[in-house]
């Protein structure tokens, strides 16, 4: 019995250790599954992770800046208005601000901290709600930058373990730096930069103790902390931000009373004045035709116009009051009358000022660049100078009478040209022709130098659109934009030379990178000695004919009125020797302004209003006279040199090889002929 028990003790304890080893197999097993499932679990769930390296080099959305002639800022481009600033610029104080607000233990923990999530947890538990979280500042640049914010558990196990990552190839000034940069944080406002400008009308370096706590409470909810809708949350939310940093250590009490009790004073929140948007408009689709969306609203880059800030907003509101004045007038329909004002700088071609139309908010269509309307009067100067280069001067006379030509499309089949006045003055001068504006004489004008010479002519100085070729020519028939008309005007202001227009001066990247940098183009296209024969006549046009509404500003400026039929168009085009300003008023739809609304009374003042701001301070300036030119002693109204004085005795300028008596500079009997 003995033996058998012995048996079965051994027998038994064979069957324990076998057990035993069953078991131990078993959790070996299971410890081995655990550790190849999760190390293939943990392979699956972050394969997909994106690689951090490219961290260093992050390239954030930024706003493309578009600044005036003195690089002061004049508007912004963005999808998110983001401007960054170096963490070496951002004040401690700034810094440790968001630090005790958002991540007090950032500078302890390995990306995310368990200590926080765990605190979070219990707090939300005892709160029956979620009133605490744990992410920390890394765990958020790692969601702003790859994540979605959907709230799943395998996002959290993925953004712990790319914070992890990040905390270890990046230190921990350049993951504040990012996070600074990126984060939201109301009205439209993202990084630190963008919302102390926007809320407080400041660089983030200038920022005091309680902005920068107030700053620093906006993260959790911009909107639920707004300082502009909701004043007193937003300071018991700055109160919070100052105890965390004062609980941390980093101010102490007496700086956080003092904090407290500082008065906040927040920029005002209104709609930016667009000054300049219509111009703003043209820098824009030029930028994003040439360089592409992306680059225009998220490459940061600097346009730097050449508009000058003063004089935009001087020509803004002398729209205005003309357009206004003009209604006054006996408009029965208020704010549809339209008007375009274009400014350049005669020798170099910048656009100093542009006024596309009364209201861009409820009209986008750039009227002094985009719209072809017909000149009018406005037109004539080209003829004229055409004329004076062919041999014709100021003292050649024709005869201001009737004159018929064929024309199918009239309902007689005749077209008779008439003057606004339907008056005529017989034999005159070109110079009282063009100063009293004769629609009859400049015909006669045209039809005697030839169509296709004045049309050629026309498109030398800068005229690009389509000409109409036949006699309408000269009277403004054939639509042109504002800006071709100030430009082959800024002929006749800069000595024969034509410049090319230009907008803006240089695009640089947010490197400093040049993408481009305009250039002086400047060609002479007619004699110096040409351009100023027609200047010096349109100069008697502001003292004595059509635009002499102007001569009030008490300098020597030349230019020249126009008008269409039945006055659909007003214009003023008038100059000095550096500045040159094109006025157009209309309706959209083309019909009549009224009677009287032609461009001396409708135009010019606008012209005036504008050209005395952006004149003032500046140095009265005459026109120079080329080599060349002389002047002769004429009778005014015959043209003839003379040797009296008085009212009808002027100076006349010639060529000096084509002095008067040297050339036939009358009328030929055969027109006197006709005439009588």
């Amino acid at each position: 019995m003995p033996e058998r028990k012995k048996k079965r003790g051994h027998l038994g304890q064979g069957v324990k250790r076998s057990k035993t080893l069953k078991v131990l197999f078993v959790v070996f097993f299971l410890i081995l599954l655990t550790t190849v499932g999760g190390t293939v679990t943990y392979y699956v769930m972050t394969m997909d992770l994106p690689g951090i390296d490219a961290l260093k080099d992050y390239r954030p959305s930024i706003a493309s800046r578009v600044l005036a002639e003195n690089d002061e800022l004049i508007d912004e481009f963005f999808l998110e208005d983001r401007k960054m600033v170096k963490i070496t610029d951002v004040p401690k104080i700034v810094q440790v601000a968001f630090v005790a607000a958002e991540d007090s233990r950032f500078y302890h923990h390995q990306g995310f901290d368990l200590q926080s999530i765990f605190r979070a947890m219990f707090k939300n538990v005892e709160a029956g709600k979620i009133v605490q979280g744990g992410s920390t500042i890394t765990q958020q640049v790692a969601k702003l930058m790859y994540l979605t914010p959907e709230r799943k558990f395998i996002r959290k196990f993925k953004e712990a373990i790319l914070s992890y990552r990040i905390d270890k190839y990046l230190t921990k000034d350049e993951i504040l730096s990012l996070y600074l940069n990126q984060i939201y944080l109301g009205h439209g406002t993202y990084g630190i930069e963008s919302a102390s400008i926007g809320y407080f009308g400041k660089s983030t370096k200038d920022l005091t103790l309680p902005e920068a706590a107030l700053l620093a409470g906006l993260p959790k909810a911009p909107t639920t902390y707004s300082p502009f809708l909701y004043f007193d949350r937003a300071k018991q939310r700055q109160v919070y931000v100052l105890t965390r940093m004062k609980e941390d250590g980093f101010i102490t009490k007496e700086q956080m009373d003092k904090a407290v009790a500082a008065p906040l004073k927040l920029r005002p929140m209104k709609p930016k004045d667009k000054v300049a948007a219509y111009f703003v408009e043209h820098v824009r689709r030029y930028v994003q035709e040439k360089y592409g969306a992306d680059v225009l609203y998220k490459e940061g880059l600097t346009i730097y116009t050449t508009l000058n800030l003063s004089a935009q907003k001087a020509a803004r509101d002398a729209l205005i009051r003309g357009l206004t004045e003009m209604e006054e007038r006996g408009k029965d329909e208020k704010g549809l009358v339209q008007g375009a004002l274009y400014c350049m700088d005669v020798k170099t071609g910048a656009i100093r000022a542009l006024v596309g139309g009364r209201d861009f908010s409820k009209s986008e269509f750039n009227r002094a660049i985009q719209s072809r309307r017909q000149p009018g009067s406005a037109f004539k100067p080209l003829i004229y100078t055409a004329a004076f280069d062919k041999g014709l001067n100021p003292s050649t006379r024709f005869v201001d009478s009737p004159i018929v030509f064929p024309d199918p499309s009239q309902e007689d089949g005749l077209w008779k040209p008439k003057n606004f006045d339907e008056k005529f003055l017989g034999p005159i001068t070109m110079r009282t022709a063009l100063v009293q504006s004769r629609n009859v004489v400049t015909v006669k004008i045209l039809q005697d130098i030839g169509i296709d010479y004045a049309t050629s002519y026309a498109a030398n100085m800068g005229i690009e659109s389509p000409l109409s070729r036949n006699l309408s020519l000269a009277l403004g028939s054939s639509g042109v934009t504002l800006q071709e008309l100030v430009r082959a005007y800024g002929v006749l202001a800069n000595s024969g030379k034509k410049v090319t227009p230009y907008f803006i001066r240089k695009i640089v990247d947010r490197t400093g990178n040049v993408f481009e940098e305009t250039k002086l183009i400047s060609e002479q296209v007619i004699d110096p000695r040409i351009a100023f024969m027609t200047s010096y006549v349109m100069q008697d046009v502001v003292e004595s004919g059509t635009g002499r509404r102007v001569k009030s500003i008490g300098r020597p400026v030349a230019g020249k009125t126009g008008t269409t039929n039945d006055i659909r168009d007003a214009w003023f085009i008038g100059f000095t020797p550096s500045l040159i300003t094109g006025v157009w008023i209309g309706f959209d739809q083309e019909k009549s302004l009224g009677k009287h609304e032609v461009g001396g009374r409708a135009a010019a003042p606008v012209w005036l209003y504008f050209m005395e701001k952006a004149l003032h301070g500046t140095p009265v300036e005459t026109f120079p006279v080329p080599e060349g030119i002389v002047f002769v002693k004429v009778d005014h109204k015959t043209g003839r040199p003379t040797q009296g004085s008085g009212a009808g005795t002027i100076y006349e300028c010639f060529l000096d090889n084509a002095l008067p008596g040297e050339k036939e500079d009358d009328v030929t009997e055969e027109k006197e002929e006709l005439f009588r």
